[in-house]
C-alpha cells in the first residue's frame, strides 16, 4: 500500500519534474544494487527489458527498442529514471510500459489495479545497473 500511495502522489507531481526531462532520485536509490537491476533487466516475464533492448552486459536482446549501450554517457540518472518510470512523459504514441506509473492505464486485471510494475527498489535497482554498465571504456 505503500507503494502505491508514493507512486500517485510522485505522479500527480510528476509536472513539477517533467518540465526538466528528469525524474529525481527516490529514498530506494541510497540501497540500490546493481546486480538486482540485472536480474530484473533480464527477467522476461516481470519486466521483458531484454526482449525490447540490447543491453551491455546481457548475451540476449531485442532490437525492437533504443540500444542501451553507452546509455550513462547520453542521459543522467535522473533522465533514465524518468524514461522507464513512464516513457508516456516524453513520447505519448511509445509502446514500453510505464514501470513506475499508474496513470492513465486501462484494461488491467482487478488484482493489478493500483500497483506500479515495479517497485521503488527495482526501479532504482535498474537504473544502478544501467549507469553501470553503460559508463563505456
Amino acid at each position: 500500500m505503500k507503494q502505491i500511495g508514493f507512486a500517485l502522489a510522485l505522479f500527480c507531481s510528476a509536472t513539477s519534474w517533467a518540465a526538466n526531462d528528469g525524474m529525481p532520485a527516490t529514498a530506494s536509490a541510497a540501497t540500490a544494487d546493481v546486480e538486482r537491476g540485472r536480474k530484473l533487466l533480464v527477467n522476461r516475464q516481470e519486466t521483458g527489458c531484454v526482449l525490447c533492448h540490447t543491453i551491455p552486459g546481457m548475451k540476449d536482446g531485442g532490437e525492437m527498442g533504443p540500444n542501451l549501450q553507452g546509455l550513462s554517457q547520453r542521459l543522467s540518472a535522473e533522465q533514465i529514471r524518468y524514461r522507464i518510470a513512464d516513457p508516456r512523459l516524453l513520447n505519448p504514441q511509445t509502446f514500453m510500459p510505464a514501470y513506475f506509473s499508474t496513470q492513465g492505464l486501462h484494461n488491467v486485471a482487478k488484482p493489478l489495479i493500483g500497483k506500479t510494475v515495479l517497485t521503488e527498489q527495482g526501479l532504482e535497482d535498474i537504473v544502478a545497473y544501467l549507469l553501470n554498465a553503460t559508463k563505456g571504456p
